[in-house]
């Protein structure tokens, strides 16, 4: 499907967003659409960006998602996707699930898992690591969405909607599930250290 709509973006000339890629022969094929001068963007999972399949270990069904966990390739692709400006903005993913809905065996269970309050710590594991700069995750998570959204905010400028948040980066924190304030409590980043 992918493939198709990037050809129905060039035929047509209008504009398309591929919500969530996740492998490196997707991030090929918008390279090449937007080469070809297709107007496209994507956008990639924090999910994508910070994990591979061998997280699901024994099939937790927090590790569910869609799209799904992909090889350690994929990921890697995906990060260089997000620095080349294949990749245009970086999602949380938030799809939250009930309990009943992942106490099912891994196939069964519905994919997805609360994304909003880990996003910042997850991406800037990132910065952290030295796979990405700060400014391309601020681009990334903030700018790039609310301009290719027409969203008020995500940028410092006289007259501009005040849209900031003070983060200590180097702030650690340990995901765990009595701190998670959204009404699901399903994350694939039960335990995780993060900073920030």
């Amino acid at each position: 499907p992918l493939e198709r709509d990037l050809a129905l973006a060039r035929l047509t000339g209008g504009a398309y967003h591929a919500a969530k890629i996740s492998t490196a022969m997707a991030a090929n094929a918008v390279t090449r659409a937007k080469a070809d001068g297709a107007k496209v963007t994507a956008g990639v999972s924090i999910h994508n960006l910070s994990l591979n399949e061998n997280d699901v270990g024994e099939y937790r069904t927090f590790f569910r998602l869609t799209p799904p966990l992909r090889a350690e390739e994929d990921r890697l692709a995906m990060i260089e996707a997000v620095k080349d400006g294949t990749i245009d903005i970086i999602v949380s993913s938030h799809d939250p699930q009930d309990v009943d809905t992942k106490r099912l065996p891994f196939a069964d269970a519905a994919a997805g898992a609360i994304g909003l309050e880990t996003l910042l710590g997850a991406a800037l594991r990132l910065y952290h690591n030295g796979d990405m700069t700060l400014l391309r995750l601020v681009e990334t998570l903030s700018t790039a969405p609310a301009r290719l959204f027409g969203l008020p905010g995500g940028t410092l400028k006289p007259g501009a909607v005040a849209d900031l948040a003070l983060v200590d980066l180097d702030e650690p924190w340990i995901v765990s599930e009595s701190g998670i304030r959204s009404r699901s409590k399903n994350t694939c980043f039960e335990g995780a250290r993060l900073q920030g």
